[in-house]
Order: structure tokens, then sequence, then C-alpha cells
């Protein structure tokens, strides 16, 4: 199946803004390809964000804003794109989150670059989690730039038997929407007759409104158990550009210390990109998904 539907953005609202958290490395300028490729197809602005501790002084904040400034114009010259920046204080784990959900700065994406599961993380919990949790709007996380800058063509939608399940489908109809990609979803197979059951009724609901929206998919099964290395597996399979993930809703200290599965799906050593919907996110409005995405 083929569809050809892009939505039409209109230009009289106010643009939508593409947040890239920026820490000077080099998954730092993967993420922001990945922004710029966004950004271009979606008509949105891009910002880099930078988070200082809240006891930096005056001079080497100065510093670091002008240092930031030099480097989105740099890039805004590069990409042939607007490219903002800011610079706040705080923590990482809460400092980007809050820029992102101020209502009035339009954020719809935070693009971020992970440097994946090593070291003491692998005991601690990948840090990109614990930043990930709290945000409003979904995060795409990133370790190598974008192979082109046109489709993510392939995204892995992986099916599970949580309510909080169907809050990722406002980004699946975003990207088939605006980057005619194919939704692979990836049905798992529980032995318990009532998550079985739980898991068809977030299918049948998945299938309902790509039908709807006339987003291309595919529906494949596989074996229960490791949820998270089947999903990679399956990833690579396809050769997919994207895995697309509902966060652990709260996710406690056991769960960053023994993994919650989307830790090991975020870090995974292919180095796929992933995007992350946390449970009531903004992208989960369900009025979104009926007549196809609002733009």
């Amino acid at each position: 199946m083929k569809y050809n539907s892009k939505p039409i953005v209109n230009m009289e609202e106010k643009k939508k803004l593409v947040v890239v958290p920026w820490d000077f490395t080099k998954v730092a300028e993967s993420a922001l390809a990945h922004a710029v490729k966004i950004g271009r197809q979606v008509n949105s602005d891009i910002c880099l964000l930078h988070v200082v501790n809240t006891g930096i002084g005056t001079r080497e904040e100065g510093e670091k804003k002008s240092l930031l400034k030099h480097i989105a114009d740099e890039n805004s010259v590069r990409y042939n794109i607007p490219i903002q920046s800011a610079v706040v204080k705080g923590s990482i784990f809460s400092a980007i989150a809050e820029y992102a959900n101020e209502e009035d700065r339009n954020a719809s994406l935070v693009v971020m670059g992970t440097h994946g599961m090593k070291g003491m993380q692998k005991l601690t919990g990948s840090w990109a989690l614990k930043v990930i949790v709290k945000s409003k709007i979904p995060f795409i996380v990133v370790q190598d730039p974008p192979v082109d800058q046109n489709r993510y063509h392939n995204i892995v939608f992986p099916v599970d038997f949580r309510v909080e399940d169907k809050e990722k489908m406002g980004m699946a109809i975003f990207m088939g929407k605006y980057f005619d990609s194919k939704i692979h979803i990836l049905k798992g197979t529980p032995s318990d007759k009532g998550l079985a059951a739980k898991v068809n009724k977030n299918l049948n609901f998945a299938v309902k409104y790509l039908i709807q929206n006339n987003v291309e998919y595919e529906i494949h099964e596989t074996s229960s158990g490791k949820t998270a290395q089947k999903t990679i597996d399956f990833a690579n399979k396809i050769n997919a550009d994207l895995i697309l993930i509902v966060t652990t809703k709260s996710p406690t200290f056991a769960d960053y210390m023994l993994g919650a599965s989307e830790q090991e799906i975020i870090a995974n050593s292919s180095r796929i990109p992933v995007c992350c919907v946390n449970p009531k996110a903004s992208f989960a409005n369900t009025s979104q998904f009926m007549g196809g995405w609002q733009a």
C-alpha cells in the first residue's frame, strides 16, 4: 500500500519548536542533524538548549551564551535553516523537560543525543530515560546522524498489553503523514490469555487509526520473552529508521536499577533512533487521530 496525503500547514499559526539539548559533543551534533531533517519537513523552528549549574558565575554564563549563539548561527548557515539558542539554569534531569513543557514556547518535540548505555549507567540506569520521563512532549533519542535528509522510511511500533501503549499512536500518524513512513506493528504473543486479549485490543486500536489516517502499515508477530531485544532484532532485520515506544509510567528507582525495557531500547547497540512518548504526553490527545493529523 502507498499513500500520499501530506497535511497542509497553516502558516498563520505559530510555528512549532524542535528543542535540541546541547552539550557540545558529537552526539548533540547528530541530534541537530535529525532536528534539521524534521524541521525542514514540518516547517518547525529549532532551538539549541544548554543547561548550566545554578551556581554558575555571571561571566561564565555569558561566555556559554555567546558560544552557543555562535554555534547556532554557524549551523543556521550550514543547514540553511533558522536556529535559536538558549541557556537555562538547573539540572538536566528536569530543566530540559521544563523548558520544552512551557506552553507559550510551542515545542512539539525534543531531539536528544545519547552516548548509549555504558560504564556505571549499566548499574544506575540510562540517564536519558531520567530526562525523558518528565516531558509532556515526545523525545527522539539518537546516537548517530540520519542516513539521509529525506524520509524515516520504516518505523517499528511494538504493541504490548498496557493501556497507555495507545498513547504513541499520535506520533505514528505524525510520522506517517509528514514522512510517508511505513509503520511496522510488532505484536507480541503473551501466554496469558488476559494479557493476549489486551495486546489484541491495542493492536485493533492501532490498525483502526492507521487506516483512518491513510498511513501505510504492516503487522508482524514475535514470540514472547525479552521484548526489548526482540524489538531491536526486528528493527535490525527491516533496517528501521526509528523505534516508537511508550515509556514506563512513573518509573521507580528499581526500574532504573534493574532496567525498564525501554532503557535497553533507547541505548540499543545498533544505534537505531528511538522515539519515546510518555503516558499522557501532548501527542496522546485522541482527537488528533480523528480524521487525520491536525497540523
